[in-house]
């Protein structure tokens, strides 16, 4: 293979790594119709233009964030990052989105499930401690100890005297965390009831994303208003200077997704930390180097 032959496979690789981001795009669009079908959906020219600028904005702000991954690991410091909202807000979409081109061992989530018998009977918040960041590190929270200001108080899942001593601790709690050197970032995605309604919707007919939808959420589309006060109170008493909550208007989740990136990394005083030129070994062969034949029964069929 010549150098322009190996550069054109280059550039193949690097347009087939965009494939997943396509194929997630994709995947929001087409929706299943309640017999099973799709519905066709229709571009129009102002449909592709505003893809083709989502797209080359989120590949920017994707570059940046990988400078901001490399500023952190060379400073050594310490992120938190909360994402909260309804049900079918978007905080998955755009948590794939900031994670897709980072390295997994800085940046990692965090979505923790219910608390087990064991945990219900821990300090509220120590389950979450161990997911915190050391130096170097992302951490994403799928949701966060603001269940119990949400889910658990709709639900009926707390007392009333759980629900107050949450508020009378989380503060301080947050405040020790950032003294201790950790940048806490804390977003709600807000979507309208109708904007929920049509994306439960969208999963009760798509069998991929069927998984997405628990009677948790089903309950909570009849708990609509009690959700909307607890939410009030929880961003009303929890607001503070060392880490405020900033909303995220999430009715157009591409739009959502590049206003929380573009805002998050303006959080951060990152700097491009210059990497030494790479240069690859030349291959080192011996004489007496034989490959031997992989046996057949360990091959995978070669279905495609």
């Amino acid at each position: 293979m010549n150098n322009e032959e190996l550069m054109q496979r280059v550039t193949r690789d690097l347009m087939d790594s965009y494939d997943e981001e396509l194929e997630m795009e994709i995947e929001d669009r087409v929706w299943a119709t309640p017999d099973g079908g799709e519905a066709e959906v229709i571009d129009t020219p102002k449909d592709k233009e505003a893809r083709r600028v989502y797209f080359r904005e989120l590949f920017r702000l994707q570059a940046e964030l990988v400078k901001l991954q490399d500023w952190v690991v060379a400073t050594g410091h310490k992120v938190v990052i909360l994402f909260e909202g309804r049900d079918a807000a978007g905080k998955g979409g755009v948590i794939k989105r900031i994670t897709q081109r980072l390295n997994p061992r800085v940046c990692r989530v965090a979505a923790l499930p219910a608390p087990n018998d064991r945990e219900r009977t821990q300090w509220y918040f120590q389950r979450y401690v161990s997911h915190l960041p050391a130096a170097g590190e992302i951490v994403l929270f799928d949701r966060s100890w603001y269940n119990r200001a949400g889910v658990e108080r709709v639900m009926g899942f707390c007392t009333d005297e759980q629900y107050e001593e949450f508020f009378r601790s989380v503060p301080e709690f947050e405040r020790m965390l950032v003294r201790s050197g950790i940048q806490l970032m804390k977003y709600w995605f807000s979507i309208s009831d109708d904007e929920q309604h049509s994306r439960f919707l969208g999963r009760i007919h798509d069998p991929l994303k069927q998984w997405k939808l628990s009677p948790m959420d089903l309950e909570s589309r009849s708990r609509w208003e009690a959700y909307t006060k607890a939410k009030e109170i929880m961003l009303e008493r929890t607001h503070i200077e060392e880490a405020p909550w900033r909303v995220v208007q999430a009715v157009d989740k591409k739009k959502a997704r590049l206003n929380c990136i573009h805002h998050l990394l303006q959080q951060m005083p990152y700097k491009e930390v210059p990497h030494p030129s790479i240069v690859l070994p030349p291959r080192v062969r011996h004489e007496d180097y034989i490959r031997h034949p992989v046996p057949q029964d360990m091959i995978v069929p070669e279905i495609y």
